[in-house]
């Protein structure tokens, strides 16, 4: 009889460890592993690699939208591909709590190989452990994305006066579900986290020249912008018109009193690219469905006097200026 809840046997290293492995990871995940229960897997690369690690520990785990499975293989991929590099491998570590359910256990791993072959990614090394229960909340996840830089290097220290900024989608909307969810907040909408890997929309701009991006994640809009000010000391103008939020993301912070520049994304990324460059940029990301929304938003508008002084400066169309607050505190934890 299959068993339908993690042991804390199965974290021994003995047979039921390793009948986890076999009949529930391998078995799902096969089509996308490398290093068939070796120690380590072993690559060729002939490029420069960018390489990125993330734990993920979101509440829910299930959302619209997507999965901690989805996600931790996304928010992977995508802090390789800011960098200018094509993700092509994945190492998987897998925390489990003792009870937790095998169907849920395989619906996470069933998101993790359908992410992994739409992005073409390989599985190089992995790793299981299972705690007591009470030690986590049911499973995190870590992963590390491997890939190779296809051209130019993306980088904030490029950052350079006069870059206009870009957003490639609309921002808030991932914090906004996980938000309802959490808080049992029913939008009567199909919201559904914008969870999604960029490197498909970015490929195209290999031949645009871009100095800088970032994933808006934890923090939003609000925390890339204020880390590029304060990293080149410098004043970013954006312009409150120009910056794409859903209806449904806008009603809801306004209703809550949420700032929608500082919800969290999972499928958006920020951009500075140099004056005249970025009507090229628009055109290869509205060509994309992720890239449909993007716009450019403001600039780096000149030298700030000291860390002190750099700051981001958001306009509205009547002509009131404030300024973009650097987030602090925690407003939703476990966010991804």
């Amino acid at each position: 009889m299959k068993q339908t809840q993690i042991t804390l046997s199965q974290g021994s290293g003995g047979l039921e460890s390793n009948l986890l492995l076999e009949e529930i990871i391998y078995e799902i995940l096969g089509e996308v592993l490398v290093y068939s229960g070796e120690d380590a897997g072993v690559f060729d690369s002939k490029k420069p690699l960018a390489i990125s690690t993330d734990s993920y520990v979101i509440s829910p785990i299930f959302f619209p939208g997507g999965d901690i499975g989805k996600l931790s293989v996304c928010g992977s991929s995508n802090d390789v591909a800011m960098r200018g590099a094509k993700p092509m491998y994945l190492t998987l570590g897998l925390i489990l709590e003792e009870g937790f359910e095998i169907e849920s256990l395989e619906k996470i791993l069933v998101s993790i190989k359908q992410e992994a072959l739409t992005g073409g990614l390989k599985i190089l090394s992995g790793d299981t452990k299972v705690t007591p229960k009470g030690s986590v909340d049911r499973i995190f996840i870590n992963t590390t994305a491997v890939g190779e830089i296809q051209g130019a290097e993306y980088s904030v220290k490029n950052l350079a006066l006069g870059d206009e900024i870009i957003v490639s989608g609309a921002i808030g909307t991932h914090g906004a579900v996980i938000f309802c969810q959490r808080n049992e907040i029913n939008l009567q909408s199909d919201l559904q986290s914008d969870c999604a890997q960029l490197y498909p929309m970015l490929e195209g701009l290999q031949e645009c020249k871009i100095h800088s991006m970032r994933d808006a994640t934890r923090g939003g809009l609000a925390a890339v912008l204020n880390e590029w000010a304060r990293a080149m000391c410098v004043e970013i103008e954006i312009d409150e018109g120009g910056i794409p939020i859903l209806p449904q993301v806008k009603g809801m912070c306004e209703i809550l009193g949420l700032e929608p520049l500082s919800l969290a994304n999972e499928g958006v990324c920020v951009m500075a690219v140099p004056q005249g460059e970025s009507q090229k940029v628009l055109e290869i990301l509205h060509s994309h469905s992720l890239g449909k929304n993007a716009s450019v938003i403001g600039r780096i508008s000149k030298k700030a006097e000291s860390v002190k002084n750099a700051r981001v400066i958001i306009s509205n169309a009547w002509g009131a200026r404030r300024y973009v607050e650097y987030p602090q505190g925690e407003l939703l934890p476990r966010i991804c």
